[in-house]
């Protein structure tokens, strides 16, 4: 690993932990430390799915202890609003993000062994569970980020923000239908972690997705692998449920572009942009041997002369997370899908290409970064310029280390 981002990881760490046992304004108290994305100025929670490689960083910096810390202060939230939220405000209870929780918890026990922590995370994740079944189902039977728990307060002030980040013109007067749709699509879109993309515009609320679809997959599968190894007589559940959802996953493959694609369940129309959304299948081993040889091929528009793009090159509505920007989370996804299917060539250059992108911009701004550019290899500034960032950037980084064998 480099050392001066050593050194510097070693020192700034420690600064991303903060303490925060009771409520304050709309900050909620948590029971455990917790870490947040940045050192100082934006994002001063804990978020949901940007924890998740942070606390693969963690785990493999021998941290394992800030990781746990984490993890309980997830089960505290969901144990208290049922879901895990955006993150620890609460201007953020009206969504969650990602599953992620029950990988969060396979590496942790993984790393200690501990049967009896094990057995209090699976008695919440069925909660979790339960929370994406029954309030993120959709007609078709797969799921979406479809939330609609109104917040009357931010009506108003979300339509103009969230109409000006996808590219539509608000009205003066607009109507409550009006108001309404644009917070359906803000909140999917929040929800979803990628705020915002061309994947499903405005729409996000009428989609099926692929990543949430691959996620819920993945956990059930997880729970299944829990519940074999504390004999919770529920294996056999776990495993119908994970393959009924690869069963009805089959209406996401689009024959035309030969790629698992977000579909709208409304219209049967998929999504027009291709991103890399369409490798969770693979990340969790839902595709097929040939399924996975189709994808694949959609790798060279995505490989970029710095990293792995969000989204392909063809017209979109240049949002954060279209093409060319690199995100951490992505080329950590892309790196284990391609992985899992042996494509070992094509994931070395993924983690090659980001341990000397963040190298290089670390060397001439002596930070780590939020996203970049794929095509300058500097920081990217779709919609923002990027904030200076630990959390994900940290976990993937030093997680592409180790699987180079630097570290």
């Amino acid at each position: 690993m480099n050392s001066a981002i050593k050194a510097f990881l070693d020192e700034n760490v420690e600064k991303t932990i903060r303490v925060a046992h009771d409520s304050c304004d709309t900050l909620i108290g948590l029971p455990f430390s917790f870490t947040t994305p940045c050192v100082a100025d934006n994002y001063q929670e804990m978020y949901y799915w940007d924890t998740y490689f942070t606390n693969v960083g963690f785990i493999i910096s021998g941290r394992a202890d800030l990781a746990k810390n984490n993890i309980e202060n997830m089960f505290y939230l969901i144990e208290k609003y049922g879901f895990m939220p955006n993150g620890n405000r609460t201007y953020y209870l009206n969504r969650s993000q990602p599953p992620f929780l029950s990988e969060m918890v396979k590496d942790l026990f993984e790393a200690t062994g501990d049967k009896n922590w094990l057995s209090n995370a699976y008695k919440v994740l069925k909660k979790e569970y339960d929370f994406w079944q029954n309030k993120r189902n959709t007609p078709t039977g797969l799921n979406g980020y479809t939330g609609y728990d109104i917040f009357e307060d931010v009506l108003e002030r979300n339509y103009t923000y969230f109409l000006r980040r996808v590219g539509k013109v608000a009205k003066k007067n607009p109507t409550r239908e009006d108001l309404l749709e644009a917070y359906y699509g803000g909140v999917s879109s929040y929800e979803s972690g990628w705020d915002c993309s061309s994947r499903f515009k405005d729409k996000g609320y009428e989609f099926n997705t692929v990543d949430l679809n691959s996620l819920l997959y993945g956990m059930e599968e997880n729970m299944r692998y829990f519940s074999e190894i504390l004999k919770t007589g529920e294996t056999g559940v776990w495993e119908d449920r994970k393959e009924k959802r690869k069963e009805k996953m089959s209406i996401l493959w689009n024959e035309e572009r030969n790629l698992f694609m977000d579909r709208n369940f409304k219209t049967g129309e998929f999504s027009t942009y291709a991103t890399v959304a369409s490798f969770y299948p693979m990340y969790m081993k839902v595709a097929t041997v040939e399924q996975a040889q189709k994808t694949v091929a959609l790798f060279d528009d995505l490989n970029l002369k710095y990293g792995i793009s969000a989204g392909e090159s063809k017209s979109q509505l240049n949002c954060q997370w279209d093409y060319p920007n690199v995100w951490a989370p992505l080329q950590f996804v892309m790196y284990k899908a391609l992985k899992n299917y042996k494509y070992d060539d094509k994931a070395q250059i993924v983690a090659e290409k980001y341990v000397n992108l963040v190298e290089s911009n670390f060397e001439s701004t002596g930070n780590l970064w939020e996203k970049y550019d794929g095509n300058t290899g500097g920081i990217a500034g779709a919609e923002y310029k990027a904030g200076a960032m630990l959390g994900w950037t940290f976990g993937t980084y030093i997680f592409f280390n180790k699987e180079l064998g630097l570290i």
